[in-house]
């Protein structure tokens, strides 16, 4: 369990909220327990964004510590700012003993180098990257793992496969869901043309090739006769003077 310091906050505006931020800290609210009031808190953001970096931050129990007295809490929402993503506000759920929390617990997969399935090229379909359970607030898992030792190509996780701590339960009742499956390779290959067929396209393609360069040649020498017809044409003939009658 993480432990951080946090301070009794008494801000009110929007401008002291902006002013506390920019010292450093981000403001948040704890809540809940039957007869607790919402506390108005505010922690290090530095402390905030090394936690956030953390895969289960929002399922995780941390201690806070508010002048010198303990609060078990659950970090339940995070609001961004939407220019720099940096955390602005933080929700924190009272940890009260002898009650029950919904919670998503991310799954964690061990050993894939120890896999057959894996090394002969299957693959690892993830159907629940994290699964909601119902827990005790004093018994909350932290990630469900799943070994991958011995898995072969075929076989399949389901949540029956995995043990949960005690009174720990899937809010999805009813059916024995899958949260991964390790699946042969999909390698799409093209069919290969028969031999035949194959000589007959080449063919095609010489005969097709000859053809045009034959064309192309007798295009050619056509061009060249017809400029050669034009030339000869605009060549004119020298006029011929009439030589003037005697006059007899």
């Amino acid at each position: 369990m993480n432990s951080i310091e946090a301070t009794i906050r008494s801000t009110k505006t929007k401008g002291e909220l902006n002013t506390l931020r920019k010292k450093g800290e981000v403001p948040g609210i704890i809540y809940g327990g039957r007869k607790s009031q919402n506390q108005k808190v505010s922690v290090s953001t530095k402390v905030v964004k090394n936690l956030i970096e953390k895969e289960n931050f929002l399922s995780n129990v941390l201690n806070l510590k508010i002048d010198g007295k303990d609060q078990n809490v659950i970090p339940r929402e995070i609001k961004y700012d939407i220019i720099t993503d940096e955390p602005i506000h933080l929700d924190f759920l009272r940890i009260v003993e002898g009650t029950k929390i919904i919670l998503e617990i991310p799954v964690k997969f061990i050993n894939n180098e120890k896999s057959p399935g894996l090394k002969r090229g299957g693959v690892l379909n993830i159907v629940r990257r994290k699964v909601e359970l119902k827990c005790p607030t004093e018994n909350i898992p932290t990630e469900l793992v799943i070994d991958l030792d011995g898995v072969d190509i075929g076989d399949s996780f389901k949540i029956s496969s995995i043990k949960l701590p005690e009174n720990v339960t899937p809010t999805i009742q009813g059916r024995d869901f899958v949260i991964a499956t390790l699946a042969a390779p999909t390698i799409i290959k093209e069919p290969e043309k028969p031999a035949e067929e194959t000589a007959e396209g080449a063919e095609g393609a010489e005969g097709a090739t000859a053809e045009g360069a034959e064309g192309d040649a007798k295009t050619a020498a056509e061009g060249d006769k017809k400029d050669s017809d034009k030339k000869d044409g605009d060549k004119k003939e020298p006029e011929k003077k009439e030589t003037p009658k005697e006059k007899k």
